[in-house]
């Protein structure tokens, strides 16, 4: 049985987009999301992943802004963990919209690179795959019980060069320096929900909103702190809202310290859209395939 929005958030939605882009977003949260996947290709390739899928009687279609994802169309999670290419780490299960972050990095061979919140480690082995394991990188992650999953992760996708911080990456030392950083920050998952959730009222709240905030834009500064002048990081979260988004952007757009780096179009050209309110940066709208997602790239000055 499908749920209605909770009242705050239909307040914010309408105040923040048009009453056309509202209709598309809660459209995309009564939508079943399609399940996906991306093909690890440290350990794969894209023709044997495809040849077990149509050996299981499984139909999939692909995207044309990357390579090695999947939209399975008659499957679901349940019924890709019980195949062997998903118990040997050939794949992994990725929603389309996490797996722009690490694509949007563009993350090179030997660059020293930074997964701030990093568990349960599907970007952390992404850039791994995208840099055939030449990259260095410090995966971040305060839980135990999530930094066990990363770790479980990472050695199940055959990634390497990977130092997990068992730590609260708030707390970094200043030290430290960075070639690029992920921070794809803990978010409200507005861009996530499903109106068939019936702990939707329980589980989204106004305050959850505010404490992202406010936990977003603590990670922002410590991430532009230990970024190397002259270089560059990934912003993003799994939510729509302005608050978590462009606001607290233009907080530290304010401190002259950064300046935003258009994203390459002719990935960002293929996706479901809604209007940003800061040039260069692009907010994903929930649909049938797609989570809701900000993602934006800032270079510190």
């Amino acid at each position: 049985m499908k749920k209605e929005l909770p009242q705050f958030l239909s307040e914010i939605l309408e105040e923040q987009y048009s009453k056309e882009d509202v209709k598309r977003i809660v459209e995309g949260y009564s939508s079943k999301r399609a399940t996906t996947l991306r093909v690890n290709t440290l350990k794969s390739s894209n023709e044997e992943i495809e040849n077990e899928l149509s050996k299981n009687g499984i139909n999939f279609s692909r995207v044309d802004w990357y390579n090695n994802a999947i939209i399975l169309e008659n499957a679901n999670e349940v019924d890709i963990r019980q195949l062997s290419i998903y118990e040997d780490g050939k794949i992994y299960l990725q929603s389309l919209s996490s797996m722009l972050p690490a694509i949007l990095l563009e993350p090179k061979a030997n660059e020293n690179i930074l997964d701030m919140a990093a568990a349960p480690g599907g970007k952390t082995t992404q850039i791994s795959a995208l840099t055939e394991n030449l990259a260095l990188i410090t995966a971040c992650e305060k839980n135990k019980i999530r930094a066990d999953r990363l770790m479980y992760n990472i050695e199940k996708q055959g990634a390497k060069r990977i130092n997990i911080m068992r730590e609260d990456a708030r707390k970094l030392d200043d030290f430290f320096s960075f070639d690029k950083i992920l921070l794809d920050a803990p978010c409200s998952g507005s861009g996530t929900i499903s109106l068939e959730d019936e702990n939707l009222d329980k589980n989204f709240t106004i305050e959850l909103v505010k404490r992202a905030e406010k936990t977003q834009f603590e990670l922002l500064s410590k991430a532009i702190k230990i970024l190397k002048p002259g270089h560059e990081m990934i912003y993003s979260t799994c939510s729509i809202l302005k608050n978590e988004n462009e606001e607290n952007l233009n907080k530290i757009l304010k401190t002259g310290k950064v300046e935003v780096v258009p994203l390459n179009e002719k990935i960002t050209a293929k996706l479901p859209l809604l209007p940003s309110t800061i040039k260069g940066t692009i907010t994903v709208c929930p649909t049938n395939q797609y989570e809701g997602f900000f993602v934006a790239k800032i270079r510190k000055i």
